[in-house]
């Protein structure tokens, strides 16, 4: 049985901190991990709850992040509660077991401090990594402070476990930004965290010698196609009401409430920037400073961006006439992947929006005020022309001769 750990109402917690109490509490069995930063000290602090009784889990110490989500992928398939964590490079060398975890419906937990991708080699944050993850099949949750990272968890930890969904989950939060950066956060007592995600209830687990089953079968095109279909129809269909449940069911237990889509002084906004992580509070705070002013100006964060929250999003936006979508991630294409994802969800809706995109912060570089009220400015001057006056991408914050496209 694991000790008890006294915690004040509010404690003083990063984000690492605050995931790697939140895998303590809802009693992770299995943590396989592989360090880098800047998310080290999640499972570094699992392993020091681990070692001082807080916990009667395992914690394995691989030799690579593939190993460790290989790791991890061989717990949960034998019956176990198991999570992890990465960054960037790590991330990537996950992807070809991403894909594994996901086809075999096993509920693992990744908590993705989100950092650049190299080269040039760089250990601080934007969004390469989260975008990267986009296509495997897994549930994704974005963290936009300490006190997110925390709640989230137990949020992922729920809804992946549900047996009606069966699908692995990360959450992400921002490397440095949110992961080293010391905030308020509310907490739960031990017992309260664990009772919200409940005892672990394995299903189709490999060591129940009574029901055998086997994972990973080889299907080719017999049954491949019908396998990877429902697998969708579970992240598309069925997790996207499971999640919506979970957040009320959490504002219930706690009072802290979450959305598919966090709409920040959008019922009469005129122009809006959509944007992820961090950026979402400052832009808040922008907005506020704008509104004084008379400006009608709105911020939309994405809380889930797998499963995409289509229908949410659509609705959030219907009356607005200019969006700035802000990718944090360099899209070596026409428009970055928020912009993409926005687009597609105003398709069909008659929208007459004008749509922009803004690609900022790549590899840690800051996002001011100044930098969102000359986005504001611009969005304004398109709301007001009804089309594009500014290229259609632009790069904000860069240094030397300004970039823009299309």
């Amino acid at each position: 049985m694991a000790d008890t750990m006294e915690l004040r109402d509010i404690e003083v917690w990063d984000g690492n901190m605050a995931a790697s109490q939140a895998l303590r509490q809802v009693q992770v069995d299995v943590v396989a991990a592989y360090p880098i930063t800047p998310s080290t000290p999640i499972v570094e602090n699992y392993a020091n709850f681990e070692a001082n009784g807080y916990v009667d889990g395992e914690f394995v110490m691989v030799e690579s992040e593939h190993a460790a989500m290989s790791g991890c992928i061989g717990a949960s398939a034998a019956g176990g509660r198991v999570a992890t964590a990465t960054s960037s490079q790590g991330f990537a060398l996950m992807v070809e077991t991403l894909y594994s975890a996901s086809g075999m419906r096993l509920p693992i937990i990744l908590n993705v401090v989100n950092r650049a991708i190299g080269a040039p080699l760089n250990v601080n944050g934007d969004h390469s990594d989260m975008y990267l993850g986009r296509d495997s099949g897994w549930i994704q949750f974005d963290a936009y402070c300490p006190q997110d990272a925390y709640d989230l968890n137990f949020i992922a930890f729920k809804v992946a476990e549900d047996h009606d969904v069966r699908l692995p989950a990360m959450v992400h939060q921002d490397g440095f930004m949110t992961s080293h950066t010391a905030q308020g956060v509310h907490t739960m007592t031990d017992e309260e965290g664990f009772n919200f995600v409940g005892e672990f209830k394995p299903m189709n687990d490999m060591l129940d010698l009574d029901h055998p089953v086997t994972h990973g079968v080889q299907t080719e095109e017999d049954w491949h196609f019908e396998h990877k279909a429902r697998q969708h129809h579970a992240l598309m269909t069925v997790a996207l009401p499971k999640i919506q449940e979970t957040f009320d069911a959490f504002e219930k237990y706690t009072g802290r409430k979450y959305n598919l889509v966090e709409a920040y002084k959008v019922e009469d906004a005129d122009t809006v920037v959509v944007c992820m992580g961090t950026s979402v509070e400052t832009a808040m705070e922008v907005v506020d400073e704008l509104r004084a002013k008379g400006q009608k100006v709105g911020v939309v964060g994405i809380r889930v961006f797998r499963p995409w929250p289509l229908e949410q999003l659509a609705e959030v936006l219907k009356n607005v006439k200019a969006i700035g979508a802000l990718d944090r991630s360099s899209p070596h294409g026409t428009v970055g992947m928020l912009y993409n994802e926005i687009a597609g969800t105003m398709f069909n809706t008659g929208t007459k929006a004008v749509l922009t995109n803004y690609i900022y912060g790549l590899g840690g570089r800051d996002l001011t005020k100044v930098h969102l009220v000359g986005i504001f400015n611009d969005l304004k001057a398109n709301m007001d022309a009804g089309k594009p006056t500014t290229p259609l991408q632009q790069y904000i914050g860069l240094r030397g001769p300004k970039l823009s496209f299309f």
